[in-house]
C-alpha cells in the first residue's frame, strides 16, 4: 500500500489508517483475539496506521495484533481528554504500558472545539512537548469534530497532526459545512502540518453509498490518509480495494450486504429530539431522555445529520 508523509512530521503512514473503535466493547464487541487478527491481517496488507483512544480500552488488542512486528514499521495514533500535567502524565504512562512500546507516534487531545479548549489544555500539550523532546512522542495534536477546532490547528504552532470529521455531506461537522472544514483543511495542509480524516462514511450513514462517500475524501488532495473502521476481513479488503482502485469487488459487495447492521446511539446523547423529527419512519424516540432506535428504523442515516452530537451511528 502507499505510504506517505503525514505533513512534516517525518512519520511515513499508510493512505488507510485502522480506526479501531468499531471493535471494541462499546460497539461490535469483538474479542481481543478477534481485533487483533483483524488489526495483523490489515499490517500484513499495508497497513501500518492504527488510531485508537484511551476511552476506547482497546490497548490491549493492538498490543497482541503487533508483538513481534518491528516498532519501527508501524505507527500509532491515541488521544487523550487530559488538560493538567497530572493527567497528560498519566495518559501518557498508561498508553506505553498497555500498548508494550517505548514510544507514541501521535498523541492527540480528544475533540477539541476551538482555540479555547486548545489554550485550556495547554498544560497538557506542555508536558508532551517536553516528552517529545525525549523521544516518548513523535507528534501531537487534535481530534475534532468542529471547524472551528480545525482552525485553531492552525493557530498554534505547537500541533502537528489534525484528526478531523470530513465526509462528502459533513456528517458530524458540528458548526459548518463540509466545505467550511475543507477551506480550514487545505490552510493547515499548506502550513505542513498533517492531516488523517475521519469518518469517511458519516458513521455508517453512509455505507449505500460507499463508493461515491469514499471516493470524496479519497480524492481530497490534502488529506494524507483516511481512518476507517473496520470490523471483518471483507471490510479490510474492501477499503483497501476502494483506497487503490476506486471501486470494490462484486464479490466484496456482495459479502457486505449480508452483513446485519444496526443503529446505535451513544450514552452522551442529550435526549434533544431532532432525530425524532427528521425520522419519517417514526424509527427512533427518546426513551428516558436518551435517543432509542426502534423496529421501524431502516437505517437510512437521516437522523444522524441532525444529531448535534453526532453520536448516532450504523455499525
Amino acid at each position: 500500500m502507499e505510504k506517505i508523509n503525514l505533513g512534516n512530521t517525518g512519520i511515513e503512514v499508510s493512505k488507510l489508517c485502522f480506526g479501531s473503535l468499531t471493535m471494541t466493547p462499546f460497539q461490535a464487541n469483538l474479542s481481543v483475539k478477534e481485533g487483533a487478527y483483524l488489526i495483523e491481517y490489515a499490517y500484513n496488507r499495508g497497513i501500518n496506521f492504527i488510531d485508537t483512544a484511551e476511552i476506547y480500552e482497546n490497548y490491549e488488542y493492538i498490543k497482541e495484533a503487533l508483538k513481534g512486528k518491528k516498532r519501527e514499521d508501524y505507527h500509532i495514533a491515541t488521544k487523550t481528554y487530559a488538560y493538567t500535567k497530572e493527567m497528560a502524565k498519566e495518559s501518557l504512562d498508561l498508553a506505553l504500558k498497555e500498548l508494550g512500546t517505548d514510544y507514541i507516534d501521535i498523541f492527540l487531545l480528544h475533540e477539541q472545539e476551538s482555540i479555547h479548549t486548545v489554550r485550556g489544555h495547554f498544560e497538557a500539550i506542555e508536558y508532551f512537548l517536553k516528552e517529545k523532546e525525549k523521544g516518548k512522542i513523535k507528534a501531537i495534536g487534535i481530534s475534532t469534530h468542529r471547524v472551528s477546532g480545525a482552525k485553531a490547528v492552525g493557530e498554534v504552532k505547537e500541533l502537528d497532526v489534525i484528526h478531523p470529521i470530513i465526509n462528502k455531506y459533513g456528517i458530524g461537522i458540528q458548526d459548518g459545512t463540509v466545505e467550511d472544514m475543507l477551506r480550514e483543511l487545505e490552510i493547515i495542509h499548506n502550513m505542513g502540518k498533517g492531516i488523517y480524516g475521519m469518518k469517511p462514511l458519516g458513521g455508517g450513514h453512509l455505507i449505500k453509498d460507499v463508493e461515491n462517500a469514499f471516493n470524496f475524501v479519497r480524492n481530497i488532495p490534502y488529506i494524507d490518509s483516511i481512518a476507517i473502521g473496520m470490523q471483518s476481513i471483507d471490510e479490510i479488503d474492501a477499503n483497501i480495494h476502494l483506497l487503490e482502485k476506486g471501486f470494490i469487488p462484486d464479490d466484496l459487495k456482495t459479502n457486505l450486504r449480508t452483513k446485519k447492521r444496526k443503529l446505535i446511539v451513544a450514552d452522551y446523547c442529550l435526549g434533544c429530539g431532532n432525530c425524532v423529527k427528521r425520522c419519517k419512519q417514526h424509527g427512533i424516540e427518546v426513551i428516558d431522555g436518551l435517543a432509542t432506535p426502534n423496529e421501524n428504523c431502516i437505517l437510512c442515516g437521516y437522523c444522524a445529520k441532525v444529531c448535534p452530537e453526532f453520536c448516532i451511528k450504523v455499525i
